[in-house]
């Protein structure tokens, strides 16, 4: 397999991933209070947007790649 249909099938999966996930999650831990040896945290979520136009444009990327590595052989 060519680097150029690996890199266009890498691209498709990511595409496709960034389409349904629509975004990045992660969880992070704050500290909130600290009294003698107690220490109270607070667990806060966040999330790191994707826009459609970031997956779809690797989604067609990956697909024209693919094509252009059918047209090599």
């Amino acid at each position: 397999m060519k680097f150029v249909s690996l890199a266009g099938i890498l691209l498709i999966i990511l595409g496709v991933l960034s389409l349904a996930y629509q975004g990045i999650h992660y969880t992070t831990h704050k500290q909130v209070a600290q009294v003698g040896h107690f220490h109270a945290t607070k667990e806060e979520h966040k999330t790191i947007p994707l826009p459609p136009i970031l997956g779809g444009s690797a989604l067609a990327g990956g697909v024209v790649l693919l094509l252009v590595s059918k047209k090599e052989l």
